[in-house]
């Protein structure tokens, strides 16, 4: 069966949604400029009602060491996602670091994009494989890139097509209640993950999406 990924959950309400709904993954958000970003003392209240059947994703951008243990300090992640441009090096120390599965998200616009995730392959416990964001997407601010994900935005799904590697892999990009069961049944990835897809506005989850979601993927 498919599994499930939630990102960007930052209420009490929403993490019972997803929880009760059947969730595999909840994805906090430790990435100031992202809408989604939590606090550490947020996430460590919010990780307190998350069972341990559920793992404790932490999503962050090119941290360096002393962030990464400021957040495990406090909240008990169960695996930490990479969001940034963090190389393969950088994703090996990490893991060695902090003795923690990694996930590592690649942005996916063409075949081409799937070269880069030979590099990974083996060394990461995931990848995420995530739409590319467009050059024109307005930027956070002066001097900043678009968000990495949680765009909304998807890829054509065919890339992954036939792709096999050591590390499974999760989609994320652009899913919705409605279009998550097309996507399983063309390309049956391990799980899926999706953030602006159940929300209302940006970093608004909707507690109804959330539920649909789940339970079209667990349908599917």
């Amino acid at each position: 069966m498919t599994k499930v990924k939630i990102c960007g959950l930052s209420t009490p309400e929403t993490i019972t949604a997803a929880i009760e709904a059947g969730v595999d993954f909840v994805g906090l958000v430790f990435y100031p400029p992202s809408p989604r970003h939590v606090d550490i003392e947020v996430a460590a209240y919010l990780a307190k009602q998350i069972p341990e059947t559920v793992k404790i994703v932490g999503l962050f951008v090119d941290p360096n060491d002393q962030m990464l243990q400021n957040v495990l300090n406090a909240v008990p992640l169960s695996m930490i996602q990479l969001h940034g441009d963090e190389q393969p090096e950088r994703v090996a120390n990490i893991k060695k670091t902090f003795g923690l599965p990694i996930i590592k998200a690649l942005s996916i616009s063409d075949d081409n994009d799937l070269e880069e995730a030979i590099l990974y392959d083996g060394i990461v416990d995931w990848l995420l494989f995530d739409a590319r964001p467009p050059v024109d997407l307005i930027a956070i601010g002066p001097n900043e890139k678009a968000l990495p994900g949680g765009n909304g935005i998807a890829f054509d799904w065919n890339i992954l097509k036939g792709y096999q590697g050591q590390s499974p892999w999760m989609l994320a990009g652009g899913l919705t209640p409605d279009n998550v069961v097309d996507a399983i049944t063309i390309i049956h990835p391990k799980a899926v993950d999706v953030s602006s897809g159940v929300e209302t506005g940006a970093g608004i989850k909707d507690l109804a999406k959330i539920q649909a979601f789940i339970s079209a993927v667990k349908q599917a």
